[in-house]
């Protein structure tokens, strides 16, 4: 006899996926979801799924045989990245609904994801669970009380997820690391020194531009110099996807909707050298005369751009010669600028160095670009994790730029590949930065005895 399930918020069934992958049969299916797109991918991959409907209109004698419930209930209230409503967020308050099916039909087993969280609302929800199992025999000096596991999908998939899971199935314990970089989810031949991709969210789907990151702080790219690219996310005349040559400035590739129409450059930077002012030249030459040696005021120089585009000659004592057109201000100001030499990108971050360095190749996170206390943002090893805000992952790869494609995204959260192409690429980035990472799910699952 297979196992009974009910999912609430069910989304594109993750669950169901991680319950395949285990090899574990399921007789029945049930799946609450209010989402049309996410039904519709769920009805294309698993038909015999039952959909029932709006959680809130479930009723427990219903369900009474089921012997497993998940649930991933909103989360938008709780988040870190959110406004912290908590319960007073309607979203996260259908929690409670959740509470109240599973204390009511009280199945052998359960299991709750949701997102990092304060302290205390940890405790509200592990206070909850605990109460729906009071002979539940947990591993602390409380016995009963059934707390969260945090875990990060970094460990079993290449991003970096780290999400709480409650769950009354015994033994979970840490997943061993399986090594997954981000380079191995990477289309087109793509390459990464990054390992780990940053989290990515429900609404990845609007893409980016470099103008929009500088201006209002959102979204994560990846990206190729050469025209230098095309933004292959742009629709509408070729004009939008041009991208200008390094020779000129170097370029950024917008993958933003809505016009499309912000400039498709990045600031660069050039090796600056220090030379005297027309009216020092005047006064060495005054000087010279008149005492026959070479002076001049040294408060009176600037700085210019050498023809070359090489460093000044490196001594033990630096001068201003040595700067890159003050390299650190620029990209505070700019936050994020173009080394034409070297290839790289510098992008500002809230470290001692104030920015980090993308090399051809490197995934990076442009999210909140103004922010002044955001660091993290070159994903060199792991993608930062799936979020319903996360924008602007971008790679770096020859100053031409692009959203990570939804393949990708699926194989972020270990999904099949095409397991969501049954719906527009909008609805794809939306449910898998919704979803569970199917990897997790089948970890804490497969602990199960049937």
């Amino acid at each position: 006899m297979g196992l009974k399930v009910l999912s609430l918020f069910d989304g594109m069934s993750c669950g169901q996926l991680a319950l395949q992958r285990l090899g574990i049969e399921v007789d029945t299916y049930y799946a609450s979801e209010i989402d049309k797109y996410a039904i519709q991918v769920t009805q294309a991959n698993f038909p015999e799924t039952i959909q029932v409907g709006d959680v809130c209109e479930l009723k427990a004698e219903d369900y009474q045989e089921v012997d497993l419930i998940l649930a991933g209930s909103p989360c938008q209230g709780f988040s870190f990245a959110g406004k912290q409503l908590a319960f007073d967020d309607p979203r996260s308050a259908l929690f409670f609904e959740f509470i109240r099916l599973l204390k009511e039909i009280k199945p052998k087993y359960f299991l709750l994801e949701n997102v990092k969280m304060k302290q205390q609302f940890q405790d509200v929800i592990t206070e909850q669970v605990s109460a729906c199992y009071p002979d539940f025999e947990g591993g602390d000096l409380f016995g009963s009380q059934i707390k969260p596991i945090l875990i990060n999908s970094a460990l079993l998939s290449a991003q970096n997820r780290q999400r709480l899971y409650w769950t009354n199935i015994p033994n979970i314990e840490q997943p061993e690391d399986k090594g997954i970089v981000l380079r191995d989810i990477l289309e087109d031949n793509f390459d990464s020194e990054r390992d780990k991709s940053y989290c990515i969210d429900a609404n990845y789907y609007k893409g980016a531009s470099v103008e929009q990151y500088k201006k209002k702080s959102r979204r994560q790219l990846v990206s190729k110099p050469k025209q230098v690219g095309i933004a292959t996310d742009i629709k509408g005349h070729d004009i939008l996807k041009r991208v200008y040559s390094p020779d000129g400035k170097s370029p950024t590739l917008n993958t933003m909707g809505g016009g499309n129409r912000e400039p498709k450059v990045a600031v660069e930077y050039k090796a600056m050298t220090e030379v005297r002012t027309p009216e020092a030249n005047k006064i060495r030459r005054e000087h010279k005369k008149k005492t026959g040696k070479d002076w001049s005021p040294r408060e009176m120089r600037q700085l210019v751009e050498r023809d070359d585009d090489k460093m000044n000659t490196l001594t033990s004592a630096l001068t201003k010669q040595h700067i890159v057109q003050e390299k650190k201000q620029l990209i505070e100001e700019e936050r994020i600028v173009v080394d034409k030499e070297k290839r790289q990108l510098l992008i500002a971050e809230a470290t001692k160095k104030g920015y980090t360095v993308i090399e051809d190749g490197d995934c990076f996170d442009i999210n909140f670009p103004n922010s002044k206390t955001r660091r993290g943002r070159n994903m060199k090893y792991k993608c930062n994790a799936l979020t319903t805000a996360s924008q602007n992952f971008m790679r770096f790869e020859n100053l031409s730029w692009r959203k990570l494609l939804p393949l990708e995204c699926e194989r972020l959260q270990t999904v099949p590949d095409n397991y969501t192409n049954h719906v527009s690429n909008t609805q794809r980035y939306k449910m898998l930065g919704n979803g569970w990472t199917v990897e997790v799910i089948a970890h804490i699952l497969n602990n199960m005895k049937l």
